[in-house]
């Protein structure tokens, strides 16, 4: 049996599914929604790996500080 705990093992699973998704949306609006879900995602597995935060804790304010990031985003120049 390994030391890394299930939470822990999940986090390491869902961190690259999270970076191919983070550059989602063209506007303000959809930036401000799939960075409010990634953090919300995030901030659970981070609750739950480290038990400082519950995982209902640890997914408000990773949703909260996701979205802010996301709204205060601009997207990439296309070439």
């Amino acid at each position: 049996m390994s030391n890394i705990s299930k939470p822990a093992r999940i986090g390491a699973l869902l961190v690259p599914i999270v970076l191919l998704v983070s550059a989602c949306g063209d506007t303000w609006g959809q930036r401000a929604v799939t960075g409010g879900a990634i953090g919300a995602g995030t901030g659970a597995v981070v609750g739950a790996a480290t038990g400082g935060l519950s995982v209902l804790g640890g997914a408000l304010i990773g949703g909260a500080i996701g979205a802010g990031v996301g709204a205060a985003t601009t997207p990439g120049t296309r070439y």
